[in-house]
């Protein structure tokens, strides 16, 4: 079962989060129409907990459903569930970072209107709410928001194509800020006695055996705008022990408005050949599984290979994060030599990895 958001497709607009230039409020029901015909979202929230109903009407034999889905903001933690179904399933997952909150669009419209990309275009009154209107457009494609000034809240956004018909991606149809019903923030009998997963924080605290609060997922972005030397470090997850036969290439060039197509070869032994972009290999730079990276842009992409027969590697994308004039990062590979291997790149902001090791 899909969990629904609310703004997801903001992101045709390839625009940034940014810090809101005032305090969200915490407490409000905002309805919106969805994106099929006749669907609607409506988000309930009350300080760390909020609720997303998603209404589809019936579509010829196909009948109306209805999706809940509740967050627990604070803890990282979501459960969906179809109201109309007997027994009610219930399924529990973890999120991190933006969960569908209205309110987070006015971030994108800040930043816009910073750099200039968006410039006033009129007021209009859309459901009642008196809105300013702002507009920009570039070769790719035109963008026109509809912006509650009053509550800091986008009312409607739509943006056009080259070639493209007018696509909607936010149209509000009503706002109160008044707290909603306790009771809506209730999980059903199947949800509350199911035991939610892990969230990225345990999960982390798992892995490095430290404070998850000493690190930050490079796989995130965006980039931080300062920047540092960075430190690689390989280790296996729970016990840290360095992972020394390893290959590393970097591409420090990499330009995600114009990715370039990378390729390698793996040989019998499973050491590899890289190519393609300005992907390069550093492994006699390697030290016992520690590798200074240099001073790095605010993302690149790295390609770590686990050297073992028949076993290959792939490059993945990470945002630089500096904490410090040095900032370790750290690869920490789950599972280490598992069929279900698997890896987290972190960044240390503090604690005990953030020491560097002593070569």
């Amino acid at each position: 079962m899909t969990t629904p958001r609310i703004v997801a497709c903001f992101g045709l607009l390839a625009l940034s989060p940014l810090t809101q230039a005032q305090t969200s409020p915490t407490s409000y029901s905002i309805t919106e129409k969805g994106n099929s015909a006749d669907a609607v979202t409506t988000v309930y929230r009350s300080g760390s907990k909020a609720l997303a109903i998603v209404n589809e009407p019936a579509q010829g034999s196909t009948p109306a459903t209805r999706i809940y889905s509740l967050y627990d903001i604070a803890a990282g933690i979501n459960y969906t569930w179809s109201p109309d179904t007997n027994p009610i399933p219930c399924s529990s997952g973890t999120f991190s970072g933006d969960w569908g909150d209205p309110f987070a669009m006015t971030a994108e419209l800040t930043k816009d209107i910073a750099s200039g990309d968006v410039k006033p275009a009129g007021t209009e009154t859309i459901n009642g709410i008196p809105t300013l209107i702002y507009a920009g457009s570039n070769a790719q494609a035109s963008e026109k928001i509809w912006f509650d000034q009053k509550d800091g809240l986008v009312m409607r956004a739509q943006v056009t194509g080259a070639g493209a018909p007018l696509m909607t991606l936010v149209d509000i149809t009503k706002v109160s800020l008044a707290p909603p019903d306790p009771s809506l923030f209730v999980l059903p009998p199947g949800c509350a006695n199911q035991k939610p997963p892990r969230t990225p924080a345990q999960l982390m605290t798992d892995e490095t055996g430290d404070d998850a609060a000493n690190f930050v997922n490079g796989s995130y972005g965006p980039g931080s705008q300062t920047s540092c030397n960075v430190v690689l470090r390989v280790v296996q997850a729970k016990t840290m022990t360095p992972i020394s036969n390893i290959q590393v290439a970097i591409d420090t060039t990499y330009n995600q408005d114009n990715p370039p197509h990378y390729e390698s070869g793996v040989h019998n032994d499973g050491t590899e050949t890289f190519s393609g972009g300005g992907i390069h290999e550093i492994t006699d730079q390697v030290h016992n599984g520690v590798v200074s990276l240099g001073n790095l842009p605010s993302y690149f992409m790295l390609d770590v290979n686990l050297i073992r027969p028949n076993h290959g590697s792939g490059a993945g994308l990470v945002y630089r994060q500096c904490f410090a004039p040095t900032t370790v990062l750290l690869y920490v590979v789950k599972d280490y030599g598992q069929p279900d291997e698997s890896v987290d790149v972190l960044w240390v902001k503090a604690g005990r990895y953030a020491v560097l090791p002593a070569h």
